[in-house]
């Protein structure tokens, strides 16, 4: 089949991009795909054609109306000019107004009407963040009810589209986010001391990796960092990766909470395997996620996962086995950090180990076999 995928930004170090790389990497021989967007990290060249589409990037809601308006066009010239029609359209949630399948890693009507007050960012960039959700989501029932199916990374996001759009649940199908399983193993030649050391910190040091590639106050920073303040465990250390190098905020916020030495501030990394391999748990006190890929490759990395009940690292998640539940406030992050530095090194590490068992049926052949099947049903039903 011809397939058209379009999506903003398709690379390895953004979430819904790496889960596209996956899709084309591993079907660009069984099918000819053509991928729209503003930045594309094309693994084959020579089977994938780029069409690029010439939007700003940032901010996020300028992006999503520019988009609309260029991609149409793009896709249209694309059309003209090759004299081609494509079998299939894939989009990424609304961010265009014709598709046949709808890759979904996001409800925005279900964030805007459970979780903004809560969580919401001051100033202008507060005003621009809500925005982006506030325009997706009112196309979101414009775009499900038009798509023949959608496509959801877990169970529990595929319950809040069923009720947030009720007419589109037959559609639903779910096809978990892969990991790769065996580049994050660690390996045998990883100095995992001689890496902390270059962090200021000691083998008896229990490090916990904070990843995030950025929206920080959805994702839990502040109250892991006002958890972190209130620890009363020397050893107790934090990793924060993600966002631009700067982070003025937080790290004054940390700075102000007197954690200094005890938080390193790394901005956002192509390849964070080692800051995974050099931790002892991976902390994500989140108050909302689709499917927090981060979290699964923290586990095929041998990292207990100490979070709160989110959709997708539900379905993996068991208290006291492969990671510790905490409850969503700082007082709930900080018991959870104390149980946890409280455990025997072995536990911890036994807790590790479970969780890279546990995770390996989300790999990257699971991924595609699914999208395999997807892409099938939807050639017979175009037949």
């Amino acid at each position: 089949m011809r397939i058209a995928l379009f999506d903003y930004i398709v690379t390895a170090d953004n979430a819904i991009g790496k889960c596209d790389l996956a899709i084309l990497a591993a079907l660009c021989d069984d099918h000819e795909f053509t991928v729209f967007s503003t930045r594309f990290e094309n693994p084959r060249p020579e089977r994938i054609h780029w069409v690029h589409v010439p939007a700003p990037r940032r901010p996020m809601a300028l992006l999503y109306i520019v988009f609309h308006l260029l991609a149409p066009v793009c896709y249209a010239w694309h059309r003209l000019r090759h004299r081609m029609r494509f079998d299939l359209v894939q989009v990424i949630e609304s961010n265009l107004l014709f598709g046949d399948i709808a890759y979904s890693h996001f409800c925005h009507r279900t964030f805007l009407e459970q979780h903004w007050k809560e969580i919401r960012a001051g100033g202008l960039r507060g005003v621009f963040r809500w925005l982006d959700h506030r325009l997706r989501a009112l196309l979101e029932p414009w775009v499900y009810q038009r798509v023949t199916k959608i496509v959801a990374p877990s169970h529990g996001l595929c319950r809040e589209l069923t009720s947030a759009f009720p007419r589109a649940s037959a559609k639903i199908q779910v096809v978990a986010n892969p990991v790769d399983l065996e580049s994050l193993r660690p390996p045998a030649n990883f100095d995992r001391y001689a890496f902390r050391e270059s962090l200021g910190w000691t083998p008896d040091d229990i490090v916990l990796a904070f990843v995030a590639l950025g929206h920080f106050e959805r994702k839990g920073l502040p109250l892991l960092l006002e958890a972190l303040g209130a620890v009363n465990d020397s050893r107790v250390k934090a990793i924060i990766v993600g966002g631009s190098s700067g982070n003025t905020a937080y790290r004054a916020r940390a700075d102000k909470s007197g954690l200094n030495g005890n938080v390193k501030f790394v901005r956002t990394q192509k390849d964070i395997r080692a800051y995974l391999w050099a931790a002892d748990a991976l902390t994500l006190p989140s108050h909302y996620e689709v499917f927090p890929l981060v979290a699964l490759e923290a586990a095929a990395a041998g990292l207990p996962l100490l979070v709160t009940r989110l959709n997708g690292v539900e379905e993996f998640l068991r208290d006291g086995e492969n990671g510790l539940l905490m409850q969503r406030d700082a007082s709930g992050v900080l018991d959870c950090i104390a149980r946890f530095a409280e455990m025997p090194v072995e536990a911890r590490r036994s807790m590790g180990k479970r969780a890279q068992v546990d995770v390996k049926r989300y790999g990257v052949p699971e991924f595609v076999a699914g999208w395999s099947r997807l892409y099938a049903e939807a050639g017979l039903n175009a037949g």
